[in-house]
């Protein structure tokens, strides 16, 4: 992935979703600020929800999908820039 950017992945098949619910804020937006640990999305597939969790800390630059569209296994979501890494 270019310019250093680290890719965040789905972890299974379903429909992503950017919200706790339709009411709710996104997790993220571009330009956000993560933690480790950090949720970023849920996926969704026979009622049963998984959150997609950052493995570092640093900002999103990129959101790749949209919320409700169907997502694969291991299909990059996000794209952040690790803490420390430098914008080239």
């Amino acid at each position: 992935i270019a310019d250093g950017l680290v890719a965040i992945t789905a972890p299974m098949v379903g429909k992503f979703y950017a919200a706790p619910s339709p009411s709710d804020p996104p997790y993220v937006e571009v330009g956000a600020k993560v933690t480790s640990g950090a949720t970023v999305g849920l996926i969704e597939v026979m009622k049963v929800f998984a959150s997609i969790k950052t493995e570092i800390t640093g900002t999103i630059e990129r959101i790749l999908v949209g919320n409700g569209e169907f997502v694969e296994f291991g299909q990059a979501l996000f794209l952040i820039r690790p803490d420390g890494a430098a914008k080239g």
